[in-house]
């Protein structure tokens, strides 16, 4: 069954390109900036709720007033964009899905969303590989192509990030071929001095990638600190404070989308708890720590590869007592302080890895679930947003 992806490549735009961008990502982060504060003041001094067609017709009169002329200089397209998820984030934010809109900033990482009718492909000779020419731009875009495209792109994303890297994100139809059938069901537990533990008892180690540079990190926040701010030195630093954090970043989804495979491939059914890690940063001793295993971006790799290749994701309630129950007898302990790695139950004798027992627990609760017929992740739905990044291992 075919389904949206997004596949991601790092580019290198001339000095001419890179003016052009810088104007784009400008109009549009105006675009969205001017269309928030115009709903929301129409609807605290009014009480009237704007829509995408009322911000719509308002820029194109803005567009006609001298002091906006420069809205003119750059693709209406990405402009317009900046309209539509504008109004997106408010609907998500009615379904309860997310916060209220929030201004951008220009510090912050830049996008702008060209739709068909403002980019041009032309065949290079190699398949998959197009020459990609965007709107108000006469030379192609560099692309740096780490793997073809499987079809033709219905939009695109150019963004910068803060480290000052571009990227363009091609919005594609894929038809993944489910993996063949593995009978095989395997229980998770997430952990920080190993990221993951299954319960055949293989452990994942946690790279600590943020740990590991956290000294280099330290020492350009601390260079950064001493630049006055907005000065062109603080810029440069700033640049650099960008660029540790962007190494950080990489490598840790690089592992996370090469230990995800190997779950998808090796098992059939995965058993895993439901983790509210936004609730669990609120520890401020484990934070960091929380944060660098990114518990979250490895859940919701999980979840999309298992509805891409024909594999069956559990879920079981984040309360289920699956470190104090005993998966011998079911008997529950009392308090299990996070320094008790082993533990022996009094009830019938069992030494347990603490790990190890969770995981056991999780793939019994979630054998249970899934015969029942809950805590199935739906096959599709998960997909439908899966990123495809620059640099992935492609499953098949």
């Amino acid at each position: 069954m075919a389904t949206e992806a997004r596949y991601r490549y790092r580019f290198y735009p001339t000095p001419a390109q890179r003016q052009n961008l810088a104007q784009t990502f400008g109009c549009a982060r105006f675009a969205y900036n001017w269309a928030l504060r115009l709903r929301s003041d129409a609807y605290h001094d009014a009480g009237k709720a704007l829509r995408y067609g009322d911000t719509s017709k308002a820029l194109t009169a803005l567009k006609k007033e001298d002091e906006y002329a420069w809205l003119n200089d750059v693709s209406s397209v990405p402009v317009q964009q900046a309209l539509r998820h504008l109004d997106k984030a408010y609907q998500r934010f009615f379904r309860g899905e997310s916060k209220f809109p929030s201004f951008k900033s220009k510090r912050s990482r830049q996008s702008a969303e060209y739709t068909k009718s403002a980019f041009r492909l032309s065949d290079s000779g190699t398949p998959g590989q197009p020459v990609v020419t965007l709107a108000k731009q006469d030379a192609p875009l560099k692309i740096k192509w780490s793997r073809p495209l499987p079809s033709e792109p219905s939009s695109l994303t150019i963004t910068r990030d803060s480290a000052g890297r571009y990227f363009v994100s091609f919005v594609v139809r894929v038809e993944p071929k489910p993996l063949p059938p593995k009978v095989k069901a395997v229980g998770l537990d997430m952990g920080l001095t190993h990221a993951v533990i299954t319960s055949d008892g293989w452990k994942a180690h946690n790279p600590k990638y943020l740990q590991r540079d956290l000294a280099k990190l330290r020492r350009a926040q601390k260079s950064l600190s001493r630049k006055q701010k907005g000065s062109a030195n603080w810029h440069k630093q700033r640049r650099k404070v960008a660029k540790v954090y962007a190494k950080i970043t990489d490598r840790r989804t690089d592992y996370l989308h090469k230990l995800t495979t190997r779950l998808v491939r090796e098992n059939g059914t995965i058993c895993v708890e439901t983790l509210r890690v936004q609730n669990m940063m609120r520890n401020r001793s484990l934070a960091r720590s929380i944060a660098d295993v990114s518990w979250g971006e490895l859940l919701r790799q999980l979840e999309y590869k298992c509805a891409w290749y024909g594999r069956d994701l559990v879920k079981i309630d984040q309360w289920y007592p699956s470190s104090k129950r005993c998966s011998a007898c079911g008997h529950v302990q009392g308090e299990m302080p996070l320094n008790v790695r082993e533990w022996e139950c009094p009830e019938c004798g069992s030494v347990h890895d603490r790990d190890v027992n969770a995981a056991l627990n999780i793939l019994g609760a979630g054998q249970a679930l899934r015969a029942s017929g809950d805590g199935v992740s739906p096959a599709v739905a998960s997909a439908t947003e899966a990123v495809v990044g620059e640099g992935r291992i492609p499953l098949l």
